[in-house]
């Protein structure tokens, strides 16, 4: 059994206006951007990430926002809700803050309020009220008593949960509850992102597209354990991709059994690497690769006003 993973690193997911996806996440739900970027493989599309302040492991919501994008159609073999955790009783709050902004309903799962709303492209998110130690980022204008902590939960839904659920027990997720269509895995003593649900649906195969998310990563410290891991997927039968330098932090890919896209990342070196600590996400950053097309990616990328 892996013993490496501390709980979920980030989640990336797809959108269509970085400007709308920019202002849900900071000025809607009050997280920091942490880092204003491009996508490696697509300098002409923005990667935006929202966290905490520093952009811990377990906090950050990251977006590659595709202008012409289509709209998912949901489904199965998908990450179908990404859940935020926020305080006990802060629900009223937030209710009251998204009125009228974004659709939400009311919910209980395994003893848990939850708020669940859709995000800017449809998206599907909630926010689960828990105890939850982590320091929030309060620079985005929610009060400490009821800004988001980091992820509680990912939720997946499969045809065939058991493949996958194997495969949470062997990177040292433990089953913890079952309701219904509905198990629930935690990483004990993990960095507080510790869930990961799954959902069994007859549904058919998700579509990706705007509102979808494109892959799920997990954390580990550096890079010597992410090596381990790589190791012990290789050798269960999992095509893993070679240690991929991301600049804020390094990645491997595998495909899970369900059909969901998971990376496993690194801590190190963080988002401070190229930018001072007080200004993370203010400016534009370029990968080396595609420096040369700084004057023409800040005169054709949309503007994001904050």
């Amino acid at each position: 059994m892996i013993e490496d993973i501390a709980g979920l690193h980030h989640v990336t997911a797809l959108a269509t206006s970085a400007a709308r996806n920019n202002a849900f996440f900071t000025d809607l739900l009050g997280l920091r951007r942490v880092k204003k970027t491009v996508n490696f493989d697509r300098p002409e599309v923005y990667h935006l990430y929202y966290g905490d302040e520093t952009g811990a492991p377990g906090t950050v919501m990251t977006y590659f926002p595709f202008p012409n994008a289509k709209r998912r159609t949901p489904g199965t073999g998908e990450v179908s809700t990404t859940a935020f955790a926020v305080p006990k009783g802060s629900l009223s709050y937030w209710a009251d803050r998204l009125a009228g902004r974004t659709p939400t309903t009311q919910a209980t799962r395994f003893g848990e309020a939850r708020l669940q709303l859709d995000g800017p492209d449809d998206d599907d998110l909630s926010l689960v009220e828990c105890d939850d130690a982590r320091t929030p980022w309060t620079g985005g204008g929610v009060p400490g008593d009821a800004a988001l902590r980091g992820f509680h939960s990912v939720e997946l839904r499969l045809r065939d949960v058991a493949p996958t659920a194997e495969l949470l027990g062997f990177m040292g997720y433990v089953e913890e509850a079952s309701d219904g269509p509905v198990t629930r895995f935690r990483m004990p003593d993990g960095n507080g992102a510790d869930i990961v649900d799954l959902v069994q649906s007859d549904l058919p195969s998700a579509d990706q597209g705007a509102g979808s998310v494109h892959h799920v990563a997990f954390a580990v410290a550096d890079r010597d354990a992410q090596a381990r891991v790589r190791d012990s997927l290789t050798a269960q039968g999992f095509d893993v991709t070679e240690q991929i330098d991301r600049d804020y932090f390094w990645a491997i890919y595998f495909r899970s059994p369900g059909g969901v896209l998971f990376e496993v990342a690194t801590a190190e070196p963080g988002f401070a690497r190229d930018e001072e600590a007080a200004h993370l996400g203010e400016a534009l950053k370029l990968p080396e690769q595609h420096a040369h097309l700084r004057e023409q990616l800040e005169s054709t990328l949309e503007p994001i006003n904050d």
